[in-house]
C-alpha cells in the first residue's frame, strides 16, 4: 500500500512538473505599431481575432492583449521587458535589436509583413535633391540612425560620395512620428522635408507644391521589406502553438488585404480614427492597388540592409544568410 500510494504521488508530481514545462501562455501581447498600411495586417488579425482563432484550432485558448505602442524604440524596450511578445519594426531597428541581443535574449525574424517604398516629400523649391540639403534643414524620420529612411539615405551618400562620407545626411534628420511630421510640412512650420509612408505620403502629395524627391524603393534596387515581425528566443521556443497561431494569423491576415480591399481600408480607417484626416476609402484602395504595395511574409532586400550596416559599422555581427536572422521553419523560401 505504501508503495502503490508513493507511486501515486511520485505521478501526480510529475504531472503537474510536465504541465508546467509544455503550458503555454494564454496572453499574447502585441503592440500595434505606428499605424498605417505597413502595419495593416496588426489591425486585421485584431478586428477578425485571428490570433485567438488560430491557437484555439491548435488546442490552446489565448486572450490577445492589444497595445497601442508605436515607434521602435519604445516596441524594442516592450520586448525586452516582457510587456510585449511580438513586435513589428522595419528591418534596420530589427537588425540592430537581433546584434545587440545576439547570444542572450537572441530576437529573431518571425516574418515579413508588409513591403513597400516610403518616399521623401518636400515643398521647399531649393531641394531637386537631396544632395541640395544646407544649414537649417530638416528632414523627419521616425528614428535617427535607426530607421529605414535614415539607412537609405547612407546607402545613397556611400553610392555617391564614397564609404567615408555614410553618415553625411544624419545631421539633417531629426526624429517625429508621421502624423506630427505630416502635419508640420503640410503647414510649412519646423521641417524642411518629411520621409513618409503610406497613406500619408500620398495625402501629402494632394498638397501644392509638394513632390517626392527620393524613393527608398530605388536607393534599394526593387521592393522592400518595410514592417516585419520579430520575438524572444524564449517565447519561439516556450509557445510553439501560440507561435504558430501568431504566424498563421499573419498569414490570412495578408490574403484578406488583397482579397477584400474595401473590408481592409475600412478597418485601417477605423484605426485612424475615421474623419476627413484620415483620407479617403478610394485613395486608400489606390495604393492598395498599386503593385508597389505589398503583404508577403517573405523578406525582401534585408540582407542588403545587414551587409551596409555591418559594413559602416551599425552592426557588429554580420549575419551569413537570411535564415540566422529568421527562426528555423519560418517560411522564408526565396527571400533576401
Amino acid at each position: 500500500m505504501k508503495n502503490k500510494m508513493t507511486a501515486i504521488v511520485l505521478g501526480a508530481f510529475l504531472s503537474v512538473c510536465a504541465s508546467s514545462v509544455t503550458a503555454e501562455v494564454s496572453e499574447v501581447k502585441v503592440p500595434l505599431g505606428a499605424g498605417g498600411f505597413g502595419f495593416l495586417p496588426l489591425y486585421i488579425m485584431k478586428s477578425g481575432q485571428l490570433i485567438e482563432k488560430h491557437a484555439q484550432q491548435a488546442g490552446v485558448t489565448v486572450k490577445v492583449n492589444w497595445s497601442n505602442i508605436g515607434g521602435p524604440s519604445g516596441m524594442i524596450d516592450a520586448l525586452l521587458s516582457g510587456s510585449a511578445d511580438f513586435i513589428s519594426a522595419g528591418p534596420p531597428s530589427f537588425l540592430i535589436l537581433w546584434d545587440k541581443t545576439k547570444g542572450n535574449a537572441n530576437v529573431k525574424g518571425v516574418a515579413s509583413m508588409s513591403s513597400m517604398p516610403m518616399r521623401l516629400n518636400t515643398r521647399a523649391e531649393h531641394l531637386k535633391t537631396i544632395d541640395d540639403l544646407k544649414a537649417g534643414d530638416k528632414i523627419a524620420v521616425t528614428s535617427v540612425k535607426s530607421s529605414i529612411p535614415s539607412i537609405v539615405m547612407q546607402m545613397y551618400a556611400v553610392q555617391k560620395y564614397g564609404k567615408e562620407q555614410a553618415f553625411k545626411f544624419d545631421p539633417f534628420t531629426v526624429t517625429m512620428n508621421h502624423s506630427d511630421a505630416a502635419a508640420a510640412l503640410l503647414s510649412g512650420a519646423s521641417i524642411t522635408g518629411h520621409f513618409a509612408s503610406a497613406p500619408l505620403d500620398q495625402r501629402e502629395l494632394k498638397s501644392p507644391g509638394v513632390r517626392t524627391i527620393m524613393n527608398t524603393d530605388d536607393v534599394m534596387g526593387g521592393s522592400t521589406t518595410f514592417t516585419m515581425i520579430s520575438t524572444t528566443q524564449k517565447f519561439h521556443d516556450q509557445n510553439p502553438k501560440v507561435y504558430g497561431a501568431f504566424v498563421a494569423a499573419l498569414k490570412e491576415a495578408q490574403e484578406l488585404i488583397m482579397k477584400d480591399k474595401p473590408g481592409a481600408v475600412k478597418v485601417l480607417l477605423e484605426s485612424m480614427g475615421g474623419g476627413a484626416n484620415a483620407g479617403s476609402a478610394e485613395d486608400m484602395i489606390a495604393i492598395l492597388n498599386d503593385p508597389t504595395t505589398k503583404y508577403t511574409i517573405t523578406p525582401e532586400h534585408v540582407m542588403k540592409y545587414a551587409s551596409f550596416m555591418n559594413e559602416i559599422g551599425s552592426l557588429k555581427n554580420k549575419p551569413a544568410s537570411i535564415d540566422e536572422l529568421f527562426f528555423k521553419g519560418s517560411d522564408v523560401s526565396g527571400g533576401n
